[in-house]
């Protein structure tokens, strides 16, 4: 089949990787255009989608925005049978949606319709969902609002990151469009509207967000800390220093005043909540490297008895 892929991310490149390595034609790859990383922001890296069609030979096309006469020329050029979206990072207008004859599929990292939006993992995790999965929809002008056509379901972890949950995904979503794409061919897929009163919605991550507050449930805290893992990292303060923290475990019978620090040792640094406490293993204040809580808290002189700073 030919196929015009769209994405961008680390997320994407399994999806691509396994469409060319099933035999199908991928005819073009559409992805962002490549940005300035460095400290003097004076180099422009491709995306890692670009980078995995620079390696097998597809033809590349970066536009800021994906619509105008010219690229709507470009991708007519490139005739796809279908085309496939993961991540891709923009809106599609109507007409890019319908350019190919069997039209666009995307993959997406939830069960559907649950968690429609920017951020399903950290969403599904946040809400302490005990299983998510990638949706395989045909693709409309709504939110991830299309039919089902496929769809994986995974557990999650209980001490699984976002990160980690991420990487399984990206492979789930790989399997779960090949698997689609075969039945397709068979005539074998059954495509059912979503059921609209099941929404939820799952917005883009703000960086304010991640700012623990300790007067949580210690149950939330551990799930905000895994779930804004790697990015952009759940934080706090301790006497006006910005702190990131990575690697929590739940300690429901510690107590204490939430965000004092009830010890600091081999288990890490734990802190209470409003109920019950958390010991974090790893953490990375600002302007610094990413070290253990102990090594840090003994350089930084954190004792049994400080208190983290309550949001404002």
């Amino acid at each position: 089949m030919r196929i015009l892929f769209f994405g961008t991310p680390e997320f994407a490149t399994p999806a691509l990787r396994a469409l060319v390595g099933e035999g199908h034609d991928v005819v073009g790859v559409v992805t962002q255009p490549d940005r300035p990383q460095g400290r003097s922001r004076s180099r422009l890296v491709p995306s890692p989608v670009k980078q995995v069609a620079l390696e097998e030979g597809i033809p590349v096309l970066q536009p800021e925005r994906p619509r105008g006469d010219d690229f709507m020329a470009a991708l007519r050029a490139l005739e796809p049978e279908l085309s496939v979206v993961v991540a891709y990072g923009h809106i599609l207008r109507q007409e890019v949606i319908d350019l190919p004859p069997r039209g666009t599929l995307n993959i997406h990292a939830s069960l559907l319709p649950r968690w429609r939006g920017a951020a399903p993992i950290q969403a599904a995790m946040l809400a302490g969902d005990s299983e998510t999965g990638v949706t395989i929809m045909r693709m409309v002008l709504g939110l991830d609002a299309g039919p089902v056509l496929h769809e994986i379901r995974t557990p999650i972890g209980r001490d699984e990151t976002a990160g980690e949950l991420t990487e399984r995904l990206a492979e789930l979503g790989s399997r779960a469009i090949i698997e689609a794409l075969a039945l397709l061919d068979l005539g074998g897929l059954t495509e059912r509207p979503q059921d609209e009163s099941l929404v939820t919605y799952a917005p883009k991550i703000e960086r304010a967000q991640a700012r623990l507050d300790f007067s949580e449930d210690a149950e939330l805290v551990a799930r905000e800390i895994r779930a804004y893992d790697p990015k952009p990292g759940a934080w706090a303060l301790l006497r006006g220093t910005e702190v990131r923290f990575f690697g929590a475990r739940v300690l429901p019978d510690r107590r204490g005043d939430p965000g004092e620090v009830l010890a600091v040792g081999e288990m890490g640094m734990i802190i209470a909540c409003g109920n019950g406490a958390v010991a974090v293993e790893t953490v990375h204040p600002a302007g610094k490297r990413r070290l253990a809580a102990l090594d840090w808290a003994q350089g930084r002189g954190v004792a049994q008895g400080d208190h983290w700073d309550p949001p404002a």
